[in-house]
């Protein structure tokens, strides 16, 4: 294990040495764990794929040092970019630009753009610099689980797949990064993480959110209809609060009566009401800090997930702005069922 603010140099280039040499390497960014792959070397990014047993219509984010590494990735920086830079980078924001020939088409899924970010993640930042090259890093976990916001839960889902896993403890923001799109006009948040539409907002007043159709081409990982979840079915309460506690006390306790082992995921206030009736329950924190909660979410999941159970219930978040609407965005999409009460 590395020291996550100071992390040794020694284990740091043995890892960017990895990757040069078309390694697979798991590490932290303030996100969630990465699994690295040389994103210029084609077979590497192949092998990626092939590990983490991701379709290839599925594009990947390439990770850079800095807002001079963009340049060669791309078809040009616009001024808006190197704008939302200044502001936001290194940090959870990732901007989908026109792509240079050099990236290969299986980074991209075979798409004229290119996802990349600097995050901020002292060993993160390490490795980049030390690696001196690009490295394309979707979720270190298999294709469509709940993302790993711990190096054990990395092994969970790929021990004696990769190369290398740099273990520095827990991640900070538990969900994955913004993507914003600047090939649209306006510009359009593909998919809400930690930098929020309303931080956006703040620079670029005409910023929308994604309204798209299904079936069409992924313009950015993070998109399809069910992803980030646990092998067990979840379904999803939305609604009034009173209404959503009722629903689920009311489903626990026929499910109990059957002989049925369920779990309860919500806020603290509403787990709190349940432990009478339900098999396992996770706390996910107060319902009043988006950042807890979105910090433990992902090994919430995997923790039921983990408990022998015939199904997961979870109670939808009461907000839908800032963090918590990538809150709501991730739930929605680890549920196999959205159940509205009122």
């Amino acid at each position: 294990m590395v020291d996550a603010a100071r992390p040794d140099e020694h284990a740091i280039e043995r890892a960017a040495a990895c990757l040069r040499s078309g390694g697979l390497v798991a590490f932290p960014t303030e996100t969630v764990y990465g699994l690295g792959a040389h994103a210029l070397d084609r077979e590497a990014v192949r092998r990626l794929f092939e590990v983490k047993e991701r379709p290839a219509h599925d594009p990947l984010i390439v990770h850079v040092a800095g807002l001079a590494d963009v340049a060669p990735l791309t078809a040009g920086v616009p001024q808006v970019a190197s704008t939302l830079a200044a502001r936001f980078w290194p940090g959870p924001l990732t901007l989908v630009l026109r792509r240079a020939p050099i990236v290969p088409p299986e980074v991209t899924a075979g798409l004229d753009t290119v996802a990349i970010r600097v995050p901020a993640h002292p060993v993160a930042r390490a490795l980049l610099l030390a690696a001196r090259i690009p490295v394309a890093a979707p979720s270190a976990n298999l294709f469509s689980r709940p993302s790993p916001t711990r190096a054990s839960h990395v092994m969970d889902d790929l021990a004696g797949r990769i190369d290398m896993v740099v273990d520095a403890g827990a991640t900070g923001v538990g969900v994955e990064s913004t993507v914003l799109d600047l090939t649209t006009d306006p510009p359009t948040v593909l998919r809400p993480g930690a930098v929020s539409v309303e931080d956006l907002r703040c620079v670029l007043p005409d910023v929308r959110l994604r309204e798209a159709p299904r079936g069409q081409v992924l313009p950015s990982p993070g998109l399809l209809e069910q992803h980030y979840a646990p092998r067990t079915p979840l379904t999803l309460y939305r609604g009034e609060a009173g209404a959503v506690l009722t629903a689920l006390r009311r489903e626990a306790e026929t499910a109990r009566a059957g002989g049925r082992r369920v779990g309860v995921l919500g806020t603290r206030e509403t787990v709190a009401a349940l432990h009478a009736t339900a098999a396992a329950v996770a706390d996910l924190g107060p319902e009043t800090d988006a950042g807890q909660v979105a910090s433990r979410l992902y090994a919430a999941l995997r923790e039921l997930d983990a408990a022998g159970l015939d199904a997961i219930l979870a109670a939808d978040v009461a907000h839908d702005h800032g963090l918590w609407r990538a809150v709501r965005d991730r739930l929605q999409r680890a549920s196999t069922e959205v159940i509205r009460v009122s």
